[in-house]
């Protein structure tokens, strides 16, 4: 396949993401919208908590057992170290939104970290941008239609992924487009990526243990609850806001 070929194939394949994206978008403004301070927009409550039962079956059956045995297995440090790899990696899609929010700054300052901490942090395993200054400021796809202006729509519950909004749940997909390291490395080095952060997502089930399951197994109703945690942190987020260590488990275990 010549280049040409290549970007055309790819070019392709960014307009039937952004089409699908646009399509549900659609879908989230026509729904009836609710504020933080109007309450919960769940009108898909019967669907959603028959994922959240499947989702708890998955969390006893593999996810939470497979967390137990990466945390067992890896001493913290070196669990670190993949998480530190992971974020890195993670990085340009995180710039690639500071500059569709045109945050100048953010993307300059993101950028500074991910040059820092992958030629003196081995790639990102070591942190040097901390001790520099350059912290790291989150950013995703889902904020950036937020930015936009585009409506938060219903509460929806994904498999596997947990709790989401409708405009969240389109900034899930895209983000796994955006991160332009997914088209500069060669196969199978793009997915290295993917893993670090699958083992980053067991380690965070690992970490917060206690309060997962005191959330999923020890209260009256572990859907109601989940889904008013997401709602409160993620608004409280997306309005500028910083989260306490109670909500942080969410920015940890979905990606928010």
């Amino acid at each position: 396949m010549t280049l040409p070929d290549l970007l055309n194939r790819r070019a392709r394949r960014f307009a039937q993401l952004f089409a699908g994206a646009a399509l549900l978008l659609v879908a989230a403004c026509a729904a009836p919208q609710q504020t933080l301070e109007q309450g919960i927009n769940d009108p898909y409550e019967a669907h959603n908590r028959a994922v959240h039962a499947q989702n708890l079956k998955l969390d006893q059956i593999l996810v939470k057992p497979a967390s137990n045995t990466y945390g067992h297995i890896l001493p913290e440090p070196v669990r670190n170290g993949v998480a530190n790899f992971a974020g890195n990696v993670n990085l340009p899609g995180v710039v690639v939104n500071d500059l569709l929010q045109l945050k100048i700054g953010d993307a300059l300052s993101n950028s500074s970290r991910f040059l820092f901490n992958t030629t003196l942090g081995i790639g990102g395993v070591l942190d040097p941008a901390d001790a520099m200054g350059l912290y790291e400021k989150p950013n995703d796809f889902g904020k950036t239609l937020y930015v936009w202006g585009v409506p938060e729509g219903p509460y929806v519950e994904l498999p596997l992924l947990g709790p989401a909004t409708q405009r969240d749940m389109v900034g899930k997909v895209v983000d796994l487009f955006t991160n332009p390291l997914t088209y500069k490395l060669p196969t199978p080095e793009r997915y290295i990526g993917t893993v670090a952060n699958v083992a980053v997502k067991l380690g965070d089930r690992y970490r917060y243990s206690n309060t997962v399951d005191s959330i999923l197994y020890d209260s009256s109703d572990s859907y109601a609850q989940a889904r008013l945690l997401y709602l409160q942190h993620r608004r409280f987020q997306l309005s500028g806001g910083k989260s306490d260590e109670s909500t942080d488990v969410f920015d940890e275990l979905y990606g928010q």
